[in-house]
């Protein structure tokens, strides 16, 4: 009887849990999380200017584009890490496919995952220490002709 108590509690305990972890992005993206524009030089001789969001905290951090399900072709999420460090990216929650493109201080693009799938926990990583990480609709680097020869430029 005092094992199905104790069962009954961690049964309860975890639903919680999962609620609370649910609405715990009750909020959209928009009143989540602030703005402001990046521009990528791109090498093909072009620029392009995206309206991103900008992840700054670790809470920002976990929650990043998840549970999105459509975004407008000029825009994408900025991840903002204070120190330099090799950073990867999973797609958990993920509702549409991203391209993840790994960038230094100096904005220079150190390498790029394209048309991440949706819902998984594959890892992607920075090919070395970087401080940024911008996630753009999957195929924007293809089309726009954004690679390792472009560069990141971010507000003063």
């Amino acid at each position: 009887m005092k094992m199905l108590r104790v069962l009954g509690i961690a049964c309860a305990w975890l639903m919680l849990s999962a609620q609370s972890s649910e609405y715990a992005f009750e909020s959209t993206v928009d009143e989540a999380f602030e703005k402001t524009t990046v521009v990528i030089e791109a090498s093909a001789y072009a620029c392009h200017l995206f309206d991103v969001y900008v992840a700054l905290t670790s809470e920002q951090h976990r929650r990043g584009l998840m549970f999105v399900r459509e975004m407008a072709d000029t825009t994408g999420m900025l991840f903002v890490y204070r120190r330099s460090r090799t950073l990867s990216i999973w797609m958990k929650n993920t509702y549409i496919p991203l391209d993840i493109v790994f960038f230094a201080a100096d904005g220079r693009i150190v390498n790029i995952h394209e048309n991440a799938q949706p819902h998984t926990l594959k890892s992607r990583r920075s090919a070395e220490a970087v401080n940024y990480v911008l996630e753009l609709n999957g195929g924007t680097s293809e089309r726009l002709h954004i690679d390792t020869d472009s560069r990141v430029i971010l507000p003063l």
